[in-house]
Order: structure tokens, then sequence, then C-alpha cells
């Protein structure tokens, strides 16, 4: 498979489809609760005018998906790679988001498999942004096997900078986790 960073990725479960400009109603409706941002550095997200300006910033991002629950056809969520870096042989996968009705499934480690699997083809480590505040977060990254090593104020398109840990996976420990 030719390197993209918005490739078609799917399992038997999820199907990961690069965002369209005509998918914000499908994906806001996954998005509008206010619980799946109580721990996000933006917890006005669920809002349509603050949502707006996260996709936006997903479709200009060009490495952006809708996350599709292939046993019932509905949008379960977003992620996205970003910010890759061939000098450093690295990318960030993040802005990741599931619908309450996801939590607690596997999905993310599902997705994140996924993401992992396809990207370690083309570089040799991935790095996460996360909400300090994100502890939900923060377990499930570890879960993966990430590791946190630094804190750094990150601004997120069109919002103001947060502090945010950074996690990081390289290419052999994801391919030697049990």
């Amino acid at each position: 498979m030719p390197f993209t960073i918005q490739p078609t990725l799917e399992n038997q479960h999820v199907l990961l489809l690069p965002l369209q400009a005509d998918d914000f109603a499908a994906l806001y409706a996954a998005a509008a609760d206010p619980n799946i941002w109580e721990q996000h550095p933006n917890q006005d997200r669920w809002r349509p005018e603050v949502f707006r300006t996260f996709f936006e910033g997903a479709l200009q991002s060009q490495g952006a998906f809708k996350i599709i629950d292939k046993a019932t056809n509905e949008v379960a969520g977003s992620t996205r790679f970003y910010g890759y870096d061939e000098q450093a042989d690295s990318i960030l996968i993040g802005y990741t988001f599931y619908a309450t009705r996801y939590w607690g499934k596997g999905l993310n480690q599902m997705v994140k498999a996924l993401m992992l699997d396809y990207i370690f083809a083309h570089v040799s480590q991935v790095y996460f942004h996360i909400g300090a505040g994100n502890v939900r977060s923060q377990i499930a990254i570890g879960r993966l096997g990430a590791e946190k090593i630094a804190e750094e104020e990150v601004a997120y398109f069109g919002e103001a900078p947060k502090l945010n840990f950074v996690y990081r996976i390289r290419a052999e420990q994801w391919r030697q986790r049990p």
C-alpha cells in the first residue's frame, strides 16, 4: 500500500474512512454529548459552533478519519494522523473521540491497532498529544504500550494552547508486544 496519511483501513469490526466535508452531521451526532469532552482540554467541543472548528481542522489536516462500527454502520467517532515528520521518521495520532456508547468496548484498541500496524510500515515512532487532565485517554494509551516522555503546550486548530502530555510508541515496541 503506498504511503498516505489518509488510507482506508478496516478489520472485521471497524472501518476507518477518510473524512469528507459532507460527514459533518453524522460526525457531530457522535460528538454532541458533553460527557465525551469533560476531560478534554476543550470541554465545549460538544457545541455545534466549536465542533465546526474542530471539523474544519480535521478536513484541513488531510489525515482525519470517520470511524464506522461495521455491525451497525454507524459513525462511532473520529481520529487522525497528523504532524508527519520525514526527517524525524515520526507522525502523531490524535484528535480521537468516540460516542459514549462505544466506551469500554475495546474500540479504541482496535482502531489504534489498525492505525499503528499501517503506519509502522512507514515511520519508526508515533507520538500522541493527550490533554493533561484527560486521564481516561492517558490510561487508554498506556494500555497500548505508549510511554509518557514530555509535557508541552499544544495549540489545537483554532483553539488556545493547552498543556498536553506527550506519549510515544516505537515500531520495535509495537512489533514485540505480546
